[in-house]
């Protein structure tokens, strides 16, 4: 029976920031061990990324640093190819969406789509900023989410609660650029009428079956990611436009398509494909090989792509035709860290690459801990204490020790070289099967995409052996010559669980199954072989061992709470500045020094006083929201701030002809703004 062959890809991360922990352990890692042990069982495999340098948010980061989108992509592109390179993550290909193949593969992909009438093209209103003249997509709109009520959803998710949106969806919406209410303003763009899809959709989903015919497993399939793409489908799906009013991007390659590029969740995921067909140059392959036939396509994402993985582009490939369509799309859920959510705006994350640069002898020590806590089905926390105690009391005290115990005593008994496997009693055989049960009960967890539980299993073969070792004490038997046989067997058995650890570690642990590997002289990459007994011949020599895994110490785990508490300290408890404004805005207002003549309570407004305010120009009357920190009595006299040019404006009848500039504090307390000297009423403040 021929083997399955497989098409994996790791969902592109977006090339505007570093890489977190949360990235690594909800895509990233899995995918890796998955590819590893995909290899190790020669199946025929394509491991895609690339980075993702296309859409709104780029730019918008381009423009607030003052420099270029591409400016933006080639920094982080780099920044995050060297660290997946650093952290071992083993891809076919790491590309990008800014290469040349890619913007040809994604506008001939648009043309065929177009051309069989997939798309509609459709005249609607779409929010514009006034000020930039400029209509905004997706990202340059933030608003109150109608899911959660966060209030800084984007117009194309809720990164609070991962609610796919619409920028239309949004409660009170803002533009990004200027900081004003958008207005709704005319313009065009090519939808995908994703309705349309919905009966194929709905079966493909919840019973594996396309046309009648068997696709997958939908056993396999997480419950989240049918339950997300399910409740879409039942609540209608709706078209959505596939072309954005952007000049970064890919540029839409039809009559009408000036100014315009295409969607960003259009574009990324035919970045798998632009990557295959880079590898497949490189490689002398054909590319086409592994998108159609008989192939099996695993998408690796965290659950926020969910539905861009598992509806539109499944759409996508389905209606442009041949391609193979997604045999799973095991989504993570979200890793936490100390008690809060991942945040890069916040700064509260452990970044990969300052992982690397601090701990560079420590990687799979990463890699064990994040896959030990996988946000499989349902979030799960990072903390530096758990890091600690899991390398300290798993990687160290069960499998480090079990491995430094059985090469070291062979070293001292056997001057290290195996020796002969004797008589096996019944208790070495239940031992024997054991070690013969788990490589199958792991295979059948990776194969469904349970990496966790399939890591833990690995584990118990140290556990299995450190108990072994415990229950026989060979170091006792040793000093009386009639156990010599007996002393031999129990080493021979406890050299082929270590042998077989340099095996079933490698998907998980490549580095340590390396060292450990070297240590016994032995490399095997073939997963059919594990859990035999007879891996090391008798006679065969070994190496003298080093430490496995160092511990943890306090110190380490004190500092990175300490930098973390550092950062959360520092978090500002006043708002965040606001949009940029131009210097041109700013000399517009006019802000000069008055002194208050008079002061009364506003009738029925506990909250406001009138104000007669001397400005050295005139006289004027300013309405003013001070009346419950100052009393009129106390006002009288003051020196205060003034902003004359503010538009004239009744308040509880009374007309306002300006606004004095108040501090307040995060208690909400006011204060006057007033010159440390006794300047005279009339002098500008600029």
């Amino acid at each position: 029976m021929s083997k399955a062959k497989y098409t994996v890809t790791a969902a592109l991360p977006y090339a505007n920031g570093p890489l977190h922990l949360g990235h690594v352990a909800g895509v990233y890692l899995p995918s890796d061990i998955f590819v590893r042990f995909l290899r190790m069982n020669d199946h025929d495999v394509a491991f895609i990324c690339g980075s993702d340098e296309h859409g709104a948010a780029i730019t918008l980061r381009a423009k607030k640093e003052g420099t270029t989108p591409k400016k933006i992509v080639d920094k982080y592109n780099e920044i995050i190819g060297k660290a997946f390179r650093d952290f071992d993550i083993s891809f076919d290909i790491f590309h990008r969406t800014s290469a040349e193949i890619h913007h040809e593969t994604a506008q001939d992909f648009f043309k065929v789509l177009d051309e069989k009438g997939h798309f509609t093209k459709e005249t609607s209103q779409q929010y514009y900023d006034e000020e930039f003249q400029q209509f905004l997509a997706d990202r340059y709109i933030t608003g109150t989410c109608p899911n959660c009520g966060h209030e800084n959803a984007y117009g194309d998710q809720c990164e609070n609660c991962g609610t796919a949106l619409s920028p239309t969806d949004l409660k009170d919406p803002k533009s990004t650029l200027s900081g004003k209410t958008p207005i709704m303003k005319e313009t065009s763009h090519w939808y995908l009428p994703m309705e349309r899809h919905e009966d194929w959709l709905k079966d493909w989903i919840q019973q594996g079956t396309l046309d009648g015919v068997q696709q997958h497993d939908p056993k396999k399939w997480r419950n989240q990611v049918v339950g997300q793409c399910m409740s879409w489908i039942d609540n209608g799906l709706r078209p959505r436009a596939m072309t954005r009013d952007l000049d970064w991007g890919v540029k839409v390659p039809v009559t009408g398509g000036d100014g315009k590029v295409l969607y960003v969740w259009l574009d990324a995921p035919i970045g798998y494909i632009s990557a295959t067909k880079q590898w497949a140059a490189d490689n002398n392959k054909n590319w086409k090989d592994y998108w159609t036939g008989d192939r099996k396509l695993i998408h690796f994402i965290g659950k926020d792509n969910i539905v861009f993985h598992a509806i539109i582009f499944p759409i996508l490939l389905k209606a442009h035709e041949g391609f193979v369509l997604p045999d799973n799309v095991p989504a993570y859920e979200f890793l936490n860290l100390e008690g809060d959510k991942f945040s890069t705006s916040r700064n509260w994350a452990v970044w990969l690459h300052e992982y690397i640069e601090a701990y560079p002898d420590k990687t799979d020590e990463l890699k064990y801990v994040l896959t030990a806590i996988a946000p499989e089905t349902k979030d799960s926390e990072f903390t530096w204490k758990e890091y600690q105690t899991r390398v300290n009391s798993e990687l160290a005290d069960i499998l480090g020790n079990f491995v430094n115990r059985a090469l070291v005593l062979t070293n001292k008994y056997y001057d290290g070289a195996v020796p002969e496997q004797g008589n096996v009693t019944a208790e070495d055989q239940k031992i024997l099967d054991e070690v013969a049960a788990i490589p199958a009960r792991m295979s059948k967890l990776v194969y469904d995409y349970k990496l966790r539980e399939a890591q833990a299993e690995a584990m118990n073969l140290a556990r299995l052996g450190n108990k072994y070792l415990a229950d026989t004490e060979p170091w006792k038997l040793v000093k009386d010559e009639a156990n010599a046989d007996r002393v031999k067997t129990i080493m021979n058995i406890a050299l082929q669980i270590t042998a077989n650890l340099s095996i079933v570690l490698k998907p998980f642990l490549p580095a340590t199954a390396a060292k450990i590997s070297g240590f016994l002289d032995f490399n095997v990459n073939d997963w059919n072989q594990a859990g035999a007994s007879d891996l090391l011949a008798a006679g065969h020599g070994t190496n003298k061992p080093s430490i496995l895994f160092q511990k943890i110490e306090d110190e380490l785990v004190e500092k990175e709470v300490e930098k973390l508490n550092a950062t959360k300290a520092s978090e500002s408890n006043f708002p965040p500045q606001k949009e940029e404004t131009s210097f041109d805005d700013f000399t517009k207002m006019d802000i000069r020094l008055g002194k208050i003549l008079e002061a009364e309570k506003v009738k029925k407004a506990d909250k406001l006083l009138k104000l007669l305010v001397d400005t050295g120009i005139d006289k004027r009357t300013i309405v003013s929201g001070i009346a419950q920190h100052y009393s009129p009595e106390e006002v009288v006299g003051k020196t205060v701030t003034v902003l004359m040019n503010l538009a004239p404006r009744k308040i509880r009848g009374v007309e306002s002809q300006g606004m004095i500039l108040m501090a307040e504090d995060t208690e909400g307390n006011l204060s006057f703004v007033s010159p440390e000297k006794d300047f005279a009423q009339g002098g500008e403040v600029r």
